[in-house]
């Protein structure tokens, strides 16, 4: 399965700039031949964490734009947004309700099902817990016989977690907004995931300036044994590698590295 990582700048708090933008890359990446498309986290609005009013309902603009464009072309496309959650989630504004949004990768097929995974480690750090709910459920999800398990930027730091999927995960894929200063941070853990899980990891970055910081991308795709796919540097591009869940077991058949951990 050919995927496709889309380093992009983002315009401000502006989703339908962000959507017209969008579009033609993921047009683009589509006719690479690219069966996933993925965006960067909150690829419609930049991490504005002031900005309670940006919340979407579930289902509400961003999500509806990758569910349009995943139809349109015939693709998966995924991206994370800020979103909502349901009545179930106790977040509708009721007695007691946490009415902060989650961080919610969306990632959405060509036949209208859509998968989602809410960021389970919000930057407490950087602030984004006291503006973004924390998830608490892993996603899996199976696409062309590939296993896909789905992070969000932060995620990467917490290694515990990619391990707990690694037995029922090919390729984890990590949109994100990861700052200029820890770049090198974000490089490394990308190649460690991919080399402690014997996994394919995509991490894809965003490029500009937002909410006072500078973002640089070098978005990668690594594989099983954490050589480079494909990289991206400073500028706006389009990442393209193939992915074979063959190659995953037949690496984790060599190396037994995953029956060793105590």
């Amino acid at each position: 399965m050919r995927i496709a990582a889309v380093q992009h700048d983002i315009v401000w708090n502006d989703r339908d700039a962000n959507f017209e933008r969008l579009a033609p890359r993921i047009r683009g990446a589509a006719a690479s031949g690219a069966r996933l498309v993925l965006l960067s986290e909150t690829f419609s609005t930049g991490f504005a964490l002031d900005a309670d009013d940006l919340a979407e309902p579930e289902g509400g603009p961003s999500a509806q734009f990758l569910s349009d464009q995943a139809r349109e072309h015939d693709v998966w496309v995924g991206g994370s947004s800020p979103e909502l959650g349901n009545d179930g989630d106790d977040n509708d504004g009721g007695s007691g309700g946490d009415l902060r949004p989650f961080n919610s990768f969306v990632l959405a097929g060509p036949d209208g099902t859509v998968h989602r995974y809410r960021k389970i480690h919000p930057f407490g750090y950087g602030g984004e817990d006291k503006h973004f709910r924390a998830g608490e459920q892993f996603r899996t999800v199976t696409i062309d016989d590939v296993r896909v398990s789905m992070f969000v930027c932060y995620d990467l730091r917490f290694a515990d977690e990619f391990w707990q999927l690694a037995h029922d995960t090919d390729v984890y894929l990590v949109p994100a907004n990861w700052p200029e200063p820890r770049r090198t941070h974000w490089m490394s853990l990308l190649q460690a995931r991919a080399i402690e899980n014997l996994a394919y990891v995509v991490g894809c970055n965003r490029v500009g300036a937002g909410g006072g910081l500078n973002y640089v991308g070098d978005s990668r795709i690594v594989d099983p044994l954490g050589e480079f796919l494909a990289t991206g540097a400073v500028g706006e591009t389009v990442l393209l590698a193939d992915v074979d869940p063959a190659h995953v077991a037949a690496t984790r058949q060599r190396f037994g590295f995953l029956n060793d951990r105590r």
